[in-house]
């Protein structure tokens, strides 16, 4: 197919995406698509069940934008965006990734980024920089793990873990921000905001010392569609080496198996050896690879 038949069909496309400000319209349109899928689709389904918990501005000031590609009376694909953060994609044919481009650009949507399966991330990212002029960097190689047998390391490190509580604010705030710099993440997160969330529910665990102090922390989503992903994990750099990520991400991950979760997830950097190979240890499979791109421009039509 010509440039111009190419662009022609993917406008015609475009108009088979809906986009929307309403979570709620969103979720009851999308909301079967995205648990039928649940591992695939376990971001979406945190993010949206956060911004029911705490708000649209859970991750930021600006609303956040739904989407979803209906075509033959069913949904067939759906998109998140929490700005500033970007793009979060499911599962996209390239053509159906240059449709939402185009949409995206004919709506004057300005992106950091973007999000996905590996093959559909490299197709958005491809689309935009095609009608914007935006350059695409890959920013991280991630693999989506679920949990096989668990298998908790042995010997343990000296102490043990404890769940952490309101008390444990600060110090959790501060190592979550640690994390997201770790990660290169420099979007406004309240952090503060974050920990509280957590603490409801029990979310962090800590791995302390036999003196009582904090060495490593271990977090995890609520139990959505049968499922609890963990993450992040975070050591402080003076630590690691020891084995206390290891003991506290298999300790959330046996008390998410006892909350009744089908399935424990969790994300792992794959320029990151060290934690792929532990988690492989304690019983992680792969499920399947997405990328992070960053666009070095963002220009709309």
């Amino acid at each position: 197919m010509d440039p111009a038949s190419r662009s022609s069909a993917a406008s015609a496309a475009s108009h088979d995406w809906q986009v929307t400000h309403d979570l709620d319209g969103f979720l009851g349109q999308a909301g079967d698509f995205l648990r039928s899928e649940p591992a695939l689709h376990t971001v979406a389904l945190s993010v949206t069940a956060a911004l029911r918990r705490r708000g649209d501005q859970a991750f930021g000031q600006e609303a956040p934008v739904f989407g979803f590609l209906e075509r033959e009376g069913a949904v067939r694909a759906a998109f998140f965006r929490t700005p500033p953060y970007g793009l979060s994609l499911t599962r996209l044919s390239a053509r159906d990734a240059d449709a939402l481009a185009a949409r995206l650009v004919d709506e004057r949507h300005r992106l950091p980024g973007v999000t996905g399966d590996s093959a559909t991330a490299a197709a958005f990212a491809e689309a935009w920089q095609r009608r914007t002029g935006a350059g695409a960097v890959l920013r991280r190689s991630e693999r989506l793990y679920r949990l096989g047998t668990l298998t908790v390391p042995a010997p343990a490190p000296p102490g043990r873990a404890r769940v952490a509580t309101a008390a444990d604010r600060d110090q959790v705030a501060r190592w979550s921000a640690e994390f997201a710099e770790f990660l290169g993440e420099d979007a406004d997160r309240d952090h503060g905001a974050w920990a509280d969330d957590r603490a409801a529910y029990g979310g962090v665990t800590l791995w302390e010392t036999d003196d009582g102090r904090p060495v490593a922390m271990a977090s995890v989503t609520p139990l959505i569609a049968g499922q609890v992903r963990v993450g992040p994990v975070y050591t402080p750099p003076r630590q690691r080496g020891r084995g206390y990520a290891g003991a506290a991400t298999a300790e959330v991950s046996r008390a998410a198996l006892d909350s009744g979760a089908d399935d424990v997830l969790l994300f792992a950097d794959l320029a990151n050896p060290t934690s792929t190979g532990l988690y492989q240890r304690i019983g992680y499979r792969a499920v399947a690879d997405f990328a992070v791109y960053d666009f070095t421009a963002a220009a709309t039509a």
